[in-house]
């Protein structure tokens, strides 16, 4: 089997731009033109799945991540990949067992998708960036010297953080009526919110780099071009209705009781989640603080406006 490139999540996010952009670029690369890219599905029969098996040089195969073992890797002949994991509570453990599987089957270089570069520490409040944090810690120490690797640590990506006024404005177009726009923006803090595209886009042009020496063990922070700040939100929904927003909760995390709820988690991890975005209302996620690597390799272009507009299409 030709070399391979592994894309974990190629559905997701992020995943579809990797793979779209490793495909692109793949052809006229003088080193990795001979390789192949295999993109991981939960279901070959998707229409993005289907999308994704007509690019040049992709492979679509249905696998779940989480069962990954160093002979499939093996079999498969990957030599660099792309993961994109979940969030879980679990999260470690699984992350963990692909990490260690791509180090005994020889992996030469991952490029992982982490969180906002402010959460990830050991004492953070919400739980899920201290396991990015003890992923991190696990691939810098001297057991997993032979697997190159790079962490990516995107802000808050646009498209989350602009769903709700999209709902309002489909809403107001539909029948005239406002509902409440929850946003979990403060009022006037700029966050770099970034559009997982581009967040894709880096990580391809990494994995297509010929030496990643100085890109190993590197966590890189990513913010899209612009701040936004929840008062600019309300701005972009007015001038898509035409009329004054009624009503707004700035900092609304309530969505976070509803999964709480729901999830047969525990209710005091999930509930966690709601102190994830402190970090940006206390004016620590700024597009200012993007890694120059970043800009250098593949820098964000896509704005809050633009992403609005697709999310209204």
């Amino acid at each position: 089997m030709a070399p391979t490139f592994l894309v974990v999540g190629a559905t997701g996010n992020t995943g579809r731009s990797v793979v779209d952009t490793l495909s692109k670029l793949l052809a006229s690369h003088k080193t990795f033109s001979d390789h192949q890219i295999l993109a991981l599905t939960r279901s070959s029969k998707s229409e993005i799945s289907q999308q994704l098996a007509k690019l040049p040089h992709v492979k679509v195969e249905e696998q779940n991540w989480v069962e990954i073992t160093k002979e499939w890797l093996l079999e498969r002949n990957v030599v660099r990949a792309f993961i994109a994991s979940h969030n879980q509570p679990n999260h470690f453990a699984e992350e963990s067992t692909f990490h260690v599987a791509a180090l005994r089957a020889g992996v030469q270089y991952v490029v992982r998708i982490s969180t906002t570069a402010a959460n990830v520490t050991p004492d953070c409040d919400a739980y899920y960036p201290r396991t990015h944090w003890a992923i991190e810690a696990m691939l810098s120490s001297p057991e997993f010297e032979k697997l190159k690797w790079t962490s990516l640590q995107p802000n808050v990506f646009t498209t989350m953080f602009l769903a709700t006024a999209a709902q309002l404005i489909k809403q107001y177009r539909k029948d005239g009526t406002q509902d409440v726009l929850r946003t979990m923006a403060s009022p006037d803090a700029p966050i770099g919110v970034i559009d997982p595209n581009d967040v894709g886009t880096f990580a391809a042009h990494l994995l297509l780099q010929e030496d990643v020496t100085k890109h190993n063990k590197a966590k890189y922070v990513m913010n899209g071009p612009e701040d936004l700040t929840g008062n600019q939100i309300v701005q972009m929904v007015e001038e898509q209705i035409g009329v004054k927003v009624e009503n707004v909760n700035f900092k609304d995390m309530t969505f976070i009781d509803y999964m709480a709820a729901s999830s047969q988690e525990s209710k005091n991890v999930i509930l966690s989640i709601k102190y994830a975005p402190v970090t940006g209302w206390e004016g620590l996620c700024l597009t200012s603080t993007t890694s120059k690597e970043v800009l250098e390799l593949a820098p964000p272009k896509r704005t809050p406006a633009q992403v609005l507009r697709t999310l209204l299409e």
